[in-house]
């Protein structure tokens, strides 16, 4: 299946979860990243269980903290 990443196509086995991404892609502190597919944040709890599909656009954020 074809997913787009970030802006940037990929292709990645059928089934694949949020979680299996996730390391895939080597995001740095996986704790801390909020992931959007189809601009629709998935739970943190979920990862594991959201899979997927072909055509999806996956987004990873992070959210900073901080002021003046």
């Amino acid at each position: 299946m074809i997913i787009t990443v970030a802006g940037n196509k990929k292709e990645y086995k059928d089934g694949l979860t949020v979680a299996e991404l996730i390391e895939a892609e080597k995001i740095d502190n996986p704790l801390y990243v909020t992931v959007s597919v189809n601009e629709e944040f998935v739970e943190g709890g979920t990862f594991d269980k959201a899979v997927l599909k072909d055509g999806d656009n996956v987004e990873f954020l992070y959210f900073m903290g901080g002021g003046c």
